[in-house]
């Protein structure tokens, strides 16, 4: 099981992935924006999505667990 974590704090702008969804090494899961600027978060490994821990509009601390993959 792996976990995808924001590199830092901002807020959530989109969430393109859904419980189920299989996604690809480096494959975008959300998008948040931090100090103006839009940020892309990317899968490290190749996996299903067991939980999405975030949604639109959200605001994340940096390293919150944003997706869950197995």
């Amino acid at each position: 099981m792996s976990e995808v974590k924001a590199p830092m704090g901002g807020k959530v702008i989109d969430v393109l992935v859904n419980p189920g969804d299989k996604v690809e090494e480096g494959e975008e899961v959300v998008i948040i924006e931090a100090m103006k600027m839009e940020m892309p978060i990317v899968s490290d490994d190749a996996g299903t999505v067991k939980e999405v821990n975030c949604k639109q509009g959200d605001t994340v601390e940096a390293d919150a667990v944003l997706v869950v993959m197995e």
